[in-house]
């Protein structure tokens, strides 16, 4: 039964990075399982996970957010973005990264992950310049702010999908070690 358990949590682990890549919740969502994990799994034992492995899960997760969301906003609002073009940016990263992953489905793995990336980085482009249009800001104005954008995305995914892998080291980690 408990072999069930400890696949359920590393499949949750997996699913949870996955996530990250579509600008969802995944680090939340791998907090959320290695909770339910420790509260239902054997409390002590060899495949117990401790309130210090949890916790660090909980600092790592919200490291991810803080990193996803500053690199955006900080390069966007860099460049001279309205609150407006924020907000744009950020749906249009969600809406990217699924289309992305669509388009970039027939490559398995590979062709998804690059394509909701590429996609999260389009759309957040693509709704910061809206966004700056919208305000009746210059074309090149909202060219700037929604490069800007572009590349904050990436990097804001880099960073949090670098925090997603420590998270499930971090949990593995903790059923193994």
């Amino acid at each position: 039964m408990l072999a069930i358990e400890i696949t359920l949590l590393v499949l949750a682990l997996l699913v949870g990075w996955g996530l990250t890549l579509f600008a969802l919740p995944g680090t939340w969502v791998m907090v959320g399982a290695a909770v339910i994990y420790a509260l239902l799994a054997p409390a002590t034992g060899a495949a117990a996970i401790g309130w210090q492995a949890l916790v660090a899960l909980v600092v790592l997760a919200a490291l991810g957010e803080l990193i996803e969301t500053a690199a955006g906003a900080v390069g966007a609002q860099r460049a001279g973005a309205s609150r407006r073009s924020v907000v744009l940016a950020i749906v249009g990263s969600i809406a990217g990264a699924m289309i992305g992953a669509s388009v970039g489905s027939p490559l398995p793995v590979i062709g998804t992950i690059v394509g909701a990336v590429l996609g999260a980085g389009i759309g957040a482009f693509g709704g910061a310049m809206l966004g700056e249009t919208w305000k009746g800001r210059s074309l090149d104005h909202s060219w700037r702010v929604g490069e800007a954008a572009f590349k904050g995305r990436l990097l804001g995914t880099a960073g949090k999908l670098a925090v997603a892998t420590a998270m499930v080291l971090v949990g593995i980690a903790a059923l193994f070690f």
